[in-house]
């Protein structure tokens, strides 16, 4: 394989691959063209796109198809393509200094070289020359290394690498004209040959990061860089394989570079991306940033710490100067800027990124990005609003069974009125006849008996509270029954402080007198007790014990004693398994009524679910 074949291969391969380039850049720049953006936005990308098309597809018919036997003379092609090689260096100039103050005059200046230039081509075809024109050479290479001076004078406020890129842009397309301009051999070195030829593209690079930077780099650059890679990884191999003599060992070689060159090109292509987002673009790695949000997102108990949260990593993700969130209605219309949370149920939550920061547009990434957590975020939330349905099914079933329990006492105090009453006013009738002083003392009893029992003070009393209303209702009772009712009530000091529900304790006295006293001639003793029992667990032990009638079939089935059976449904639904009552006849055949329930109040009793609720949303 000889030096000339080389670089013939070189340069057909550096055409083609300027023409996918710039085909590639034109089908982007079309793309993403919309009626909004202004035309001055528009129109230097464009123009890069076709005048860079059009070069490299005159440039590779006028260098292929002599070369191929099928075309003569490709002086009319050179005179197509030489122009738009021209006036691709003015539109980087133009992309430099088109805001700078006194920029114009130098745009002007590089228009005005390469349309002389273009005229001096086109000449080419009216007087027959079998060359393109080298005075139109000699100006571009003269103008566009002049103007590097000036428009470094412009730009020096631009940052280093800013002016770097163009400077060399520049300097390239110098060479590449005053190479065209020497009329060159094939004797010329494959490399000089290269550049020259095809200095246009990083023409196309130039503009790019000069103004376009996040607006087609991310498209852009890594397939274009990507291809490059690719193109020169099989042009050193092709040059490799020149350095050995002809012949299959050659052959064997380039078939294998030919293999290790399409293996190699995945790989390629995730480094080069992996550049332009971390050199170029200055991007964070954003599969870690999910990883990372999901966890985050995953520790967030309410819809407003999810959000926060998305915004504060999008914000920082996106160099953005804030991005927000908000409600909307399920009807609202939702804008291009906006991005909607989608989540199952309503209501409907937008995220909305705002300006960007360092001249910064969204990218795809950038927007598959948000994509992706606003789909994290939506989970989440959805979770978190099931929970909160469940959590809030839950309340109104305690509820429900905080005002069943409460209608339950009314009731037992509601049946506890009447009956006494009936009872305590005749025993107070007679008393006022026989003894006034004993009435008047019994009438005292009854009120503050009915004091204690309409008192509001909720479902939960202390055993002393409870042995007061026990108290004035035995006193009561001992004016109707005289001698017959006698009562013993052994109740430790300390015991007198012990929560439990109201109530409960009474019910068990007044049966003990109805079923037990009342019914026999000879009376009862009514022995009210309680201890604590510290094994396996801290519990109270209430009893009452009357020697009155026994324990009757009656009573064994619960026959009319509507107190007791509440007593134990209301002791079910505030302990569960956790409290029991009894009644049974002991060896001396008294009937024992006992309750047993935990010293430790139930765990929802402290805090009404209401004030639960509110702290499970508030993340407390």
């Amino acid at each position: 394989m000889t030096a000339s074949n080389a670089a013939d291969v070189l340069n057909l391969v550096g055409f083609a691959t300027g023409t996918a380039l710039y085909a590639m850049l034109l089908m982007l720049v079309l793309r993403r063209r919309q009626p909004s953006d202004s035309a001055r936005l528009d129109r230097l990308p464009l123009a890069t796109a076709l005048l860079g098309l059009l070069w490299n597809l005159g440039a590779l018919a006028a260098y292929g198809l002599p070369r191929l036997g099928l075309l003569s003379d490709s002086v009319p092609l050179s005179a197509l393509s030489f122009p738009a090689l021209g006036f691709l260096a003015a539109v980087v100039v133009h992309s430099v200094a088109r805001d700078l103050g006194g920029g114009r005059y130098v745009v002007g200046l590089a228009y005005a070289m390469a349309g002389i230039a273009a005229v001096l081509h086109s000449a080419t075809m009216v007087t027959g020359e079998t060359a393109a024109s080298t005075l139109a050479f000699q100006l571009l290479t003269a103008c566009f290394t002049l103007l590097i001076v000036p428009l470094g004078l412009l730009t020096r406020a631009q940052a280093h690498m800013r002016r770097a890129f163009w400077v060399l842009a520049l300097v390239l397309f110098a060479v590449s004209a005053t190479h065209l301009g020497s009329f060159h051999t094939q004797q010329d070195s494959w490399w000089m040959q290269l550049l020259g030829h095809h200095a246009a593209i990083p023409l196309a690079f130039a503009i790019l990061y000069q103004n376009y930077r996040f607006a087609l780099g991310d498209l852009f650059l890594k397939r274009a860089l990507t291809l490059l890679t690719v193109v020169t990884l099989a042009l050193v191999s092709y040059w490799a394989v020149t350095r050995l003599p002809d012949g299959p060992a050659a052959q064997g070689v380039m078939l294998g570079l030919w293999v290790a060159t399409a293996l190699l090109t995945p790989w390629l292509r995730q480094q080069v991306t992996v550049f332009v987002d971390r050199v170029l673009l200055g991007r964070i790695d954003y599969g870690v940033l999910r990883a990372t949000l999901a966890q985050a997102v995953a520790d967030q108990t309410s819809v407003a710490g999810v959000m926060d949260t998305v915004t504060e990593a999008l914000t920082r993700a996106l160099n953005a100067r804030r991005v927000t969130w908000t409600d909307a209605p399920a009807d609202a219309h939702v804008h291009e800027a906006q991005v909607v949370v989608p989540t199952t149920d309503p209501p409907v939550i937008v995220v909305r990124p705002g300006e960007l920061t360092g001249g910064r547009q969204l990218l795809s990434d950038d927007a598959a990005l948000i994509d992706a957590v606003v789909g994290i975020a939506a989970r989440r939330i959805d979770a978190i609003r099931l929970t909160l349905e469940r959590y809030e099914v839950q309340l109104r079933e305690e509820e429900m069974h905080k005002l069943a329990a409460e209608a339950e006492l009314r009731a037992l105090r509601a049946q506890i009125n009447p009956h006494f009453l009936f009872n305590a006013l005749t025993t107070i009738g007679y008393l006022i006849e026989a003894a006034p002083t004993r009435a008047l003392r019994t009438l005292l009893r009854l009120t503050g008996l009915l004091r204690a029992v309409l008192r509001p003070d909720g479902e939960f009393t202390t055993l002393g509270r409870e042995l007061e209303l026990v108290e004035h209702y035995l006193e009561i009772e001992h004016e109707r029954f005289e001698e017959r009712l006698r009562v013993s009530i052994d109740v430790p000091a300390d015991l007198r402080t012990v929560p439990l529900p109201a109530l409960v304790l009474q019910p068990l006295v007044e049966n003990a007198i109805k079923h037990g006293v009342a019914p026999s001639v000879q009376g009862g003793d009514v022995i009210i007790t309680a201890r604590r029992v510290s094994e396996p667990a801290p519990v109270l032990h209430l009893v009452v014990r009357n020697t009155g009638r026994p324990l009757g079939t009656d009573i064994m089935r619960g026959e009319g004693h509507l107190g007791l059976a509440n007593v134990e449904r209301r002791l079910a639904g505030l302990y569960g398994g956790g409290a029991t009552l009894s009644l049974t006849s002991d060896e001396a055949h008294a009937t024992v009524a006992e309750i047993c329930l935990p010293l430790a109040l139930p765990a929802a009793s402290p805090q009404h679910p209401d004030e639960r609720a509110a702290a499970y949303r508030t993340g407390r």
